[in-house]
């Protein structure tokens, strides 16, 4: 990290087919090894699928699922006299975003189909309908900010 001045954000482009910046986030993270027309028709088939079942428009499907799963409280480590405490901080609208992100395709390759495709459809309309196990995750933050409330005065 440089000392001299913040790094600047480069801008993401929209995605071809929905027009959305956070579908483009989406297949870069989802991605490896650089094989994006592999992670881009992965993402697609499984909209396309989740559409169909879901009964509503694919790109509401994916937002209704990352809005579902994007936390609003995180603990963060923080030193003070030895000790270290985990004190409740609110995240940053980015940084909740990556999470839900990252969290939903974790959740997805965790699952037991038999296709990425199926996968990632299914753990998005799961998201959708507030259970699964990237909802799980963030529910899990939530209750673990809600027990060290009492730290939060360590806020810096």
């Amino acid at each position: 990290m440089s000392r001299r001045r913040a790094a600047e954000k480069r801008p993401v482009p929209s995605d071809p087919l929905y027009g959305d910046q956070n579908v483009t986030k989406f297949v870069s993270c989802l991605m490896r090894h650089g094989k994006r027309a592999v992670a881009e028709k992965i993402v697609y088939d499984a909209l396309s699928r989740a559409e169909g079942r879901a009964g509503v428009a694919a790109i509401d499907a994916f937002r209704g699922a990352l809005d579902n799963v994007r936390p609003g409280v995180e603990v963060r480590s923080r030193r003070v006299g030895g000790a270290t405490y985990q004190v409740p901080m609110e995240v940053r609208a980015e940084r909740a975003q990556a999470l839900a992100i990252r969290w939903l395709i974790a959740a997805a390759r965790s699952r037991s189909e038999k296709t990425m495709v199926d996968r990632l459809a299914n753990e998005m309309l799961d998201a959708m309908n507030n259970r699964g196990a990237a909802v799980k995750k963030r529910e899990d933050t939530h209750r673990m900010a809600e027990a060290n409330r009492a730290f939060s005065h360590y806020r810096w």
